[in-house]
């Protein structure tokens, strides 16, 4: 199987992802997230910025083979096919692995709720953009 990858595609839903969490802790939730964590002072160093747009552009990269394969063996595409593969990224790897941490390092749930609630609206919207540009 020879896969195409829309390198544009998966640079625009990292991109996109990194916005959202900008959003998410800085706007919405960054008075919670601060409380929650103890953390104090968002601004964070560039090198946190670099790293966090990788991880970002490698996690877009895998949901979009996600999505690629997800789609060819359930024959689903489109929104719907972003938004199972998104679904699923969160749910068979984000959530168990982000609540293993949780459960080992005991910070409150609500930390754990607001993280998760983040990665899978990050994942979805990855999803949908990548599905729509393939």
């Amino acid at each position: 199987m020879d896969i195409h990858v829309n390198f544009l595609a998966v640079v625009v839903a990292a991109i996109a992802s990194y916005a959202i969490a900008t959003i998410w802790y800085a706007i919405l939730f960054g008075k919670l997230w601060q409380k929650l964590t103890g953390i104090t002072g968002m601004k964070p160093a560039p090198a946190t910025i670099v790293l966090s747009l990788v991880g970002s552009f490698v996690m877009s990269l895998v949901l979009y083979h996600m999505i690629i394969f997800s789609n060819a063996f359930f024959h689903i595409g489109g929104i719907h096919g972003g938004l199972f593969g998104g679904f699923h990224g969160w749910l068979g790897f984000v959530a168990p692995a982000t609540l293993m941490t949780k459960l080992y390092e005991k910070k409150p749930w609500g930390l754990w709720l607001l993280d998760n609630a983040f990665w899978l609206v990050s994942l979805l919207v990855m999803g949908v953009i990548l599905s729509l540009w393939m």
